[in-house]
């Protein structure tokens, strides 16, 4: 999913922990979810499968603000749009009769297989490169991204549609979440050190986010 933050944040992003209040707002013909939370940072967001816009922004920012923010990433917004769209349609995984895709005990544990035979090797291969390991890996069905990571407990989770994909998306998550075991944020010292990592992770990311989160 495509993400652009109002301004850099040190803290990690973390899933909502209450419900905000949403509303709409059209800019210029273009319809936006605004979602009102008690947060400090405005987020724009293009949402899977069909490149739906979301501003998720703080309880008390004015409209205005708002429809300013989104005029200055208009072509951003436009641009993301039109990759998820073609994403949707060029996805790795069929979706039967067009009316969406539908996970099935047999692919649920399939992708599992998948990413549970490869894990052992990722872990070998990249702890000693980063110096840090996750303490628990878990996987789940994620709607908006592709993993994420609580620094704090050093648990990790990965989306199980990665286990139905190239093995280097797997890869490049899991790195991009190992590091941030060191680095909260996405910041100058997380691009530094993932880029020690992975010199071709903005790559990586930009064909992955081209890819329908299911």
């Amino acid at each position: 999913m495509a993400h652009m933050p109002y301004r850099p944040s040190s803290r990690s992003r973390r899933s909502s922990a209450a419900a905000g209040i949403s509303s709409n707002l059209n800019v210029d013909g273009l319809s936006i979810t605004v979602v009102r939370k008690p947060i400090k940072n405005m987020y724009l967001r293009i949402k899977p499968p069909n490149g739906d816009v979301v501003v998720s922004a703080p309880r008390r920012m004015s409209d205005r603000t708002i429809i300013d923010f989104v005029r200055g990433r208009r072509a951003w917004v436009d641009g993301n749009v039109r990759k998820m769209r073609r994403a949707r349609q060029q996805s790795l995984v069929s979706e039967p009769e067009h009316t969406g895709f539908v996970w099935t005990d047999v692919l649920r544990k399939q992708a599992a297989a998948n990413i549970n035979a490869q894990l052992p090797g990722l872990l070998a291969k990249w702890g000693p490169v980063i110096g840090r390991t996750p303490t628990h890996i878990t996987l789940r069905l994620m709607t908006t991204r592709w993993g994420s990571c609580t620094p704090k407990t050093g648990r990790i989770r990965l989306n199980l549609q990665l286990g139905l994909m190239e093995p280097r998306f797997l890869e490049y998550v899991l790195v991009h979440e190992m590091t941030h075991l060191w680095e909260r944020g996405h910041g100058v010292g997380f691009q530094r050190r993932i880029g020690s990592y992975l010199p071709n992770w903005r790559e990586l990311r930009r064909e992955l986010n081209r890819r329908v989160v299911l």
